[in-house]
């Protein structure tokens, strides 16, 4: 494994790490689908809804441990800190990627 970002993902845990839900929502493709906490947001609208909620929550900083490629998926290994129980946790991140946007992305422990 590597620590080498595809450019949408980068993008993604920029914005995500400035807790800025708006600039990391735009990583994503329009009819994107983000799993998370067992909950699936789809749609461009949905996916800054849930982002905003998180920062608001947790304001989580994302530390990238590992980047690697599984069944065509980006997976990436992040140590997650913020204003939550436990903190910090590792997580791991499946991208699916539509070109320069990302397609799904699904957060598990």
């Amino acid at each position: 494994m590597s620590k080498a970002l595809p450019k949408p993902i980068a993008a993604y845990i920029a914005g995500s790490n400035a807790h800025d839900a708006a600039d990391a929502a735009l990583a994503f493709a329009d009819n994107a689908v983000v799993r998370d906490e067992s909950h699936d947001h789809r749609g461009i609208a949905a996916i800054r809804a849930w982002k905003a909620e998180v920062v608001k929550k947790y304001r989580p900083t994302v530390e990238v441990l590992d980047v690697g490629e599984s069944d065509g998926k980006t997976i990436v290994k992040g140590r997650v800190s913020g204003d939550f129980p436990g903190s910090p946790v590792e997580l791991r991140y499946a991208f699916t990627l539509e070109g320069e946007k990302i397609a799904r992305l699904e957060i598990v422990p």
